[in-house]
């Protein structure tokens, strides 16, 4: 082979070495570009799973745990609810000729209760509202105001007015249940107990039957909640949550 010839030939293997190495390139940069659109693909599909998930959270608080709960039917035949009365200082009707469920509303010392604090200013860190309506054989009872303010404190959960509406005020987002409340108020609950009434409790949880321990009902923002001890049973009352609220 002539010296010209030997030169063509080092030509070609270097510009196929050139071309291989191209190649490889080439197939790094797509291998690349595939990994980092599965990394997108995935990184999308976790932000609209957050997305999702959030979305089941009650305005202003933590999710709760899921909630067993039954169709309003499952108790047969229910009396109508009773109609609303007339509307307390806070927006919301006070029920109608209602006795009190226990007198005495201040049995709070201020001691710190299931860890809830009372403390001499409001907290709004974690700040929404739940409705609490009562029944013992059929008859309204009233939810006093001031349970939960001893003195010159408050604790996290109280009571204002005596329309039901619970204040749920805390320095931590926290779920909180109405066991809490009916610990501050210094009033038993249970399946067969309601602060003084005894019988079995029906529980209504946003107009479903609660199916558990009534003292284990979270306090979710807007939530109705309706216990009723002994019967006749009677529908669920709903009220119309004012704006201030």
């Amino acid at each position: 082979m002539s010296k010209a010839d030997r030169n063509r030939q080092r030509a070609r293997e270097k510009i196929a070495q050139a071309k291989a190495l191209e190649a490889k390139r080439t197939r790094r940069r797509l291998s690349l570009t595939v990994a980092g659109a599965v990394v997108l693909v995935a990184a999308a599909a976790t932000g609209i799973a957050l997305a999702v998930s959030g979305s089941r959270t009650p305005a202003g608080g933590p999710s709760s745990p899921h909630l067993k709960l039954a169709p309003l039917s499952t108790l047969g035949t229910l009396r109508p609810a009773p109609p609303s009365g007339a509307l307390g200082p806070e927006g919301a009707p006070i029920p109608n000729g209602a006795v009190p469920l226990a007198t005495d509303a201040t049995k709070t010392t201020g001691q710190v209760v299931d860890g809830i604090k009372c403390q001499t200013s409001e907290q709004t860190i974690f700040h929404i509202h739940a409705h609490l309506t009562i029944f013992v054989n059929g008859s309204p009872r009233q939810i006093p105001a001031n349970i939960g303010i001893a003195g010159t404190c408050l604790y996290w959960l109280h009571t204002h007015a005596a329309d039901g509406v619970i204040h749920i005020e805390s320095p931590i987002h926290r779920i909180y249940a109405l066991g809490n409340f009916f610990d501050e108020w210094g009033q038993p609950l249970g399946p067969n107990q309601v602060g003084p009434a005894t019988g079995h409790v029906t529980a209504l949880y946003n107009g479903e039957v609660y199916k558990g321990n009534p003292r284990d009902i979270p306090l979710n923002a807007h939530a109705q909640i309706q216990l009723e001890v002994g019967a006749p049973l009677s529908a669920p009352e709903s009220i119309t949550w004012p704006s201030s609220l």
